[in-house]
C-alpha cells in the first residue's frame, strides 16, 4: 500500500469517528441554516434581517415557523408548595401532671402503650393520698354527728325543749360539716381514689394502705415518659407522661408572604412524605396571626387523618395546600420564556408593523405549563410561543 493510500484511509476513519456530540451541533446548525436557505429561496421574501432598533423581521415563509399567542386576562386557582412539621392534636392530646407529691414506685406502661381513660400509668408512694382519705373519714365522721344532732334538736324545737337558736345552730353546725365532708369526697376523687376503697371509707370498714396511682385522663396512645422510678413528684407541677390520640395529627406548614393572600381556612392540602411515595389529604385548620421572627414565614395548621400512623411527631414534610379562591393573571406558556446574557427573562412580542421585539418580563406564579406575568406585558398583546429559539438565532446573525 502506497504512503498516499494509507494517508487516504486514516483521513476517513478520523472523519468517520466525530464524536456524537460534535455531530449533534453540526446537524442543529445545518438544520436551522437549511430553514434560513429555504425561506430566502424565494424571490417574493428577503431573508430575515436585524433592524437598527434591534427588532427582527421574518419573510413570509420563515413566520411559518414560529406560532404566535395573543395573551388575555385568565382566572387559575393557585397551588402553594412548602415544607412543614407534624405535630400531635392538641385537641386530643394532653399532658398527664402528677395530681399529688411523693416518690414515684413503679411505672407501669410505656411509650407506644395503648391506654383507655382512667387505666393507670404509674404508681407513687404519696403522703397526700393517705392525708386525703384520712381528711374523708374525719370529715364524714363529723358531718354524720352533726347531722344527728341538728335533727335531734328539731325534734325538741317542737315540745320546747330547746330554744329555736340553738336549734338553728345546730341546723348550721350540719350543712357546714356535709359541706366539708363533700370537699372531702371530691379532693378523693381528684387523686384517682378506687370508688371501693371510698365505699369500705363510707361503710366504717377499714381500708388497706393503698399506693397512689397516675391514671389516664384520656383514651389514646402513650407517646412520651418524662419520670422514672424514685422520682419525686410535686403535685400539680411535674409532668409525667403525654397521652396522644394518633388517629388525627396537625401538620404546622410554613407559607410566606407572596402565598399567604391565596390560602384560606378550609382550602385542601395533601401531606406528602417518604420522598414522595405517600401522600393523605388534609385541611387548612388556622392560619397563625403572627410571623416568625426567624424564618418570617407564618404557621398554617393543616388537620390530617392518620390511620396508619404514617405521620409522627417532628417528622418534616411537603405540603401542597390547593386554594379555593380564584387568582387572576396573564398566563402565558412555558415555551415562550427566553433567558438573556443575564440570564434574564424576555418574550418575542409582535409589533404593528409585523417585526419581533424582545420584551423583558416578571415572571410570577407558575400554573402547570403556564407562567403568570407580573409585568412586562398587557392584555392584548401577541407573543411567540413556538420558534423562539429561531427568532433568537436570526436576532444574534
Amino acid at each position: 500500500m502506497s504512503n498516499k493510500s494509507f494517508a487516504w484511509n486514516s483521513t476517513r476513519r478520523r472523519q468517520v469517528s466525530l464524536p456524537s456530540s460534535a455531530a449533534i451541533v453540526v446537524l442543529a446548525a445545518i438544520s436551522v441554516m437549511s430553514i434560513v436557505g429555504c425561506s430566502g429561496s424565494k424571490g417574493s421574501d428577503a431573508p430575515a434581517t436585524p433592524r437598527a432598533d434591534g427588532n427582527v423581521t421574518l419573510t413570509a415563509a420563515q413566520k411559518q415557523n414560529i406560532r404566535l399567542y395573543r395573551i388575555q386576562s385568565s382566572q387559575y386557582r393557585r397551588v402553594i408548595e412548602t415544607t412543614g412539621t407534624v405535630d400531635f392534636d392538641n385537641d386530643q392530646a394532653t399532658s398527664v401532671l402528677a395530681p399529688f407529691s411523693g416518690p414515684v414506685s413503679r411505672l407501669l406502661v410505656s411509650p407506644g402503650d395503648q391506654v383507655k381513660k382512667g387505666d393507670p400509668l404509674a404508681s407513687v408512694d404519696s403522703p397526700d393520698f393517705a392525708a386525703a382519705m384520712s381528711a374523708y373519714q374525719k370529715a364524714l365522721a363529723t358531718a354524720r354527728t352533726n347531722r344527728r344532732l341538728a335533727d335531734v334538736d328539731k325534734d325538741l324545737v317542737q315540745h320546747n325543749g330547746v330554744a329555736q337558736r340553738e336549734a338553728a345552730q345546730a341546723e348550721t353546725d350540719a350543712v357546714n360539716a356535709e359541706a366539708d365532708r363533700d370537699a372531702a369526697l371530691q379532693a378523693l376523687a381528684s387523686l384517682n381514689v378506687p370508688p371501693e376503697a371510698i365505699k369500705n371509707i363510707q361503710a366504717g370498714r377499714s381500708v388497706a394502705r393503698l399506693e397512689g396511682m397516675i391514671r389516664s385522663p384520656v383514651a389514646g396512645t402513650v407517646v412520651e415518659k418524662l419520670i422514672t422510678p424514685g422520682e419525686l413528684l410535686q403535685a400539680g407541677t411535674t409532668p409525667c407522661f403525654t397521652v396522644a390520640n394518633l388517629s388525627r395529627v396537625w401538620v404546622m406548614a410554613h407559607v410566606f408572604g407572596s402565598d399567604l393572600a391565596s390560602v384560606r381556612t378550609g382550602d385542601m392540602a395533601d401531606i406528602i412524605t417518604d420522598g414522595g411515595t405517600n401522600s393523605l389529604p388534609g385541611k387548612v385548620d388556622n392560619i397563625s396571626a403572627l410571623v416568625d421572627p426567624d424564618t418570617r414565614s407564618v404557621a398554617v395548621r393543616i388537620v390530617a387523618e392518620n390511620p396508619d400512623r404514617l405521620l409522627r411527631k417532628q417528622m418534616y414534610v411537603r405540603v401542597r395546600i390547593q386554594a379555593r379562591q380564584e387568582s387572576a393573571g396573564l398566563l402565558i406558556p412555558v415555551s415562550a420564556i427566553l433567558r438573556d446574557d443575564e440570564n434574564l427573562p424576555f418574550v418575542y412580542l409582535s409589533q404593528p408593523d409585523g417585526s419581533l421585539a424582545r420584551r423583558r418580563v416578571t415572571i410570577g406564579y407558575r400554573a402547570a405549563e403556564q407562567y403568570d406575568i407580573a409585568d412586562g406585558l398587557k392584555a392584548g398583546d401577541q407573543i411567540v410561543i413556538d420558534g423562539a429559539i429561531f427568532v433568537q438565532f436570526m436576532q444574534n446573525q
